[in-house]
């Protein structure tokens, strides 16, 4: 490998890492944190494993381990009863919420706005080619999304045009399933 893959490895790991210190995987950790930033419509064991870029069985074992945990709860959703809805409980919620953990935050602090935003967009790309590569789903904000309408259904309120639903301010900037970018 050369020394670019060397370092994102080991920067991957690193992160991966997080979230061992509250008593989780890696992957328990990740799980928490794509419900916190997911919206409603994406808050399913099929979006979750698409994120993840998992097995069906291990984000199976994954969300038995958080509702165990009492982190993470499973719904009907009440308007299409084969669909589970997952969500975070109370303790979830409080768990992962906040601003981003200290080391992360450490990691990039010693970098300019202008390092920040290049190393953002550099990852982008990278993450962008793996998942054409591999047929992943690219997923991101409603707000940047192709079917996003801004304030129309009034002020603040929006729209999806793909799902034909209102969204509010906090719906669009959270992370779905069905974003196409704009």
């Amino acid at each position: 490998m050369d020394r670019a893959a060397d370092l994102l490895t080991r920067f991957s790991r690193i992160v991966a890492a997080d979230g061992y210190d509250r008593g989780l995987q890696p992957v328990q950790w990740q799980a928490l944190l794509f419900l916190r930033s997911a919206n409603r419509f994406s808050r399913t064991p099929k979006a979750l494993t698409a994120w993840l870029g998992q097995t069906k069985g291990s984000v199976s074992q994954t969300l038995a381990a958080l509702e165990k945990k009492g982190l993470v709860a499973r719904r009907a959703d009440p308007d299409d009863q084969r669909v589970v809805r997952l969500g975070l409980t109370e303790a979830g919620a409080e768990l992962v919420a906040g601003p981003p953990r200290a080391f992360a935050a450490q990691m990039l602090d010693h970098l300019t706005a202008v390092q920040r935003n290049s190393f953002a967009a550099l990852v982008e790309q990278m993450l962008r080619a793996e998942l054409v590569r591999s047929g992943g789903r690219p997923f991101g904000l409603c707000r940047d999304c192709r079917h996003f309408e801004r304030d129309a259904c009034g002020q603040g309120l929006h729209r999806c045009r793909l799902l034909d639903v209102a969204l509010s301010e906090a719906d669009s900037a959270l992370v779905c399933i069905e974003q196409e970018a704009a």
